[in-house]
């Protein structure tokens, strides 16, 4: 038994790395949660300022990734944001918070400064066009998660089915996640990554009014 639990504890540790070499990793990972399903699982119960506005497709963050595993809270010697900076990433990513926490687990592990972290991450945010056929919803739907995928592969030439990964949470679609390399350009995930939902009944909820 003892055994088995150390095993289990250094796989789990191989996935997550945390306290690695910041700017030492693979690709990126772009998440792209939809933001009203977010709102119904948890973010009405948080009273989230993001669920007051009318999001679509938000910028959950953007990643640092190996090809197995990620890092987490790397030490940098950069200088953390500003509340400016994490109050201008909120059109994109909800609320100034949610940057805030992308910069202190994530950010840090890219390499950059803040400045160019959230730069970057807006530029990744505009490289990949998000399907406005979700955003004309009239009322709650459920569909198969392989629809949400081939409506991005639709309107992303440059994406193929292994470079893009839809993810769901509770019954309910979750997130698109697009692997990036470094300069931004559409990569197939790593095994870790690539697993999508299968689910063929995911609820769908439409944008707030």
């Amino acid at each position: 038994m003892r055994y088995l639990f150390l095993t289990m504890l250094f796989a789990a540790s191989a996935l997550r790395a945390d306290g690695e070499r910041s700017g030492d990793f693979d690709y990126y990972v772009m998440a792209l949660s939809w933001s009203p399903n977010w709102c119904e699982l948890e973010g009405d119960a948080r009273k989230s300022p993001q669920c007051d506005e009318d999001h679509g497709w938000v910028l959950h963050g953007l990643w640092p990734q190996y090809h197995r595993g990620f890092p987490a809270y790397c030490p940098t010697s950069e200088r953390h944001p500003s509340r400016q900076q994490t109050a201008e990433m909120a059109d994109i990513m909800g609320t100034p918070g949610l940057a805030w926490h992308q910069w202190k687990k994530h950010g840090v592990c890219s390499g950059l400064s803040a400045t160019d972290y959230y730069a970057l991450s807006r530029e990744a945010y505009g490289t990949i066009t998000r399907p406005k056929a979700f955003r004309k919803l009239d009322k709650r739907v459920t569909l198969p998660t392989s629809v949400v995928e081939e409506a991005f592969l639709k309107v992303n030439p440059g994406l193929e089915k292994d470079m893009l990964t839809i993810t769901c949470r509770d019954g309910m679609i979750q997130e698109a996640r697009v692997c990036l390399s470094k300069d931004l350009d559409p990569v197939p995930c790593g095994q870790d990554v690539v697993r999508d939902c299968r689910m063929k009944d995911a609820l769908f909820t439409p944008v707030r009014d």
